[in-house]
């Protein structure tokens, strides 16, 4: 019985793990990521499983708006409480052309939108001009088959075509050995910023895999 009275003390006043932070303000954080995804690389890791119609060899997606994310210096918010209504299905529908499916729309909105303290309607238009404002290099959508590339060189074409952005605003990401997304870093105002350490964990794979578009 002793034992189990020290056991149960001793767990009692171990420290716990960290609560996963979710629920905060919304309105409350100090810049955004914008997150551009690459199409060929999410439909052939889960996109065609699922039979997303992003996959359709008709839609002739690239980098697609994967979100706008508020982020803090370090860390981020998630699934704020916000009182703006949640967006209507036309809204999220008419999202679908840069974002794949307006299921990514209304996903990313509960998940990271209602963090930005803006009416959906709002968020969206935001996003939308984030996404538009970034230059994406055409060289990628030329490619007539697999190729194998270092994440800094997707990195170096992005700072070229996107005067004002420097090397600490962007960070490549991988996946199971492919390049997954382009996440750069931007004040309220949509204006290139430095990212927290949190966000620039760059890829470091010389030997990526880079699909074309279908």
């Amino acid at each position: 019985m002793r034992r189990l009275i020290a056991l149960a003390l001793l767990l009692f006043t171990l420290p716990s793990a960290p609560a996963r932070a979710e629920g905060e303000p919304a309105g409350v954080f100090d810049y955004y990521v914008l997150s551009l995804s690459w199409s060929p690389t999410w439909c052939a890791l889960e996109g065609d499983a699922r039979r997303s119609p992003q996959c359709d060899a008709a839609a002739d997606f690239g980098w697609v708006l994967h979100g706008l994310w508020p982020q803090y210096h370090r860390g981020w918010p998630s699934y704020c409480r916000t009182t703006h209504a949640p967006p209507s299905r036309a809204m999220t529908a008419a999202m679908a052309d840069i974002m794949g499916t307006p299921g990514l729309a209304w996903y990313q909105w509960k998940k990271h939108g209602v963090c930005a303290g803006l009416p959906a309607a709002d968020y969206y238009a935001l996003a939308r001009r984030a996404f538009e404002a970034v230059k994406k290099p055409q060289v990628f959508r030329r490619l007539d088959k697999p190729v194998t590339l270092p994440a800094t060189l997707v990195e170096e074409a992005f700072l070229k075509e996107n005067r004002g952005l420097e090397p600490d605003m962007l960070t490549i990401t991988c996946k199971a050995g492919r390049i997954q997304e382009a996440r750069l870093c931007l004040s309220r105002v949509l204006d290139p910023v430095p990212c927290g350490r949190d966000v620039v964990r760059d890829c470091t794979l010389g030997d990526a895999l880079f699909d074309p578009i279908r």
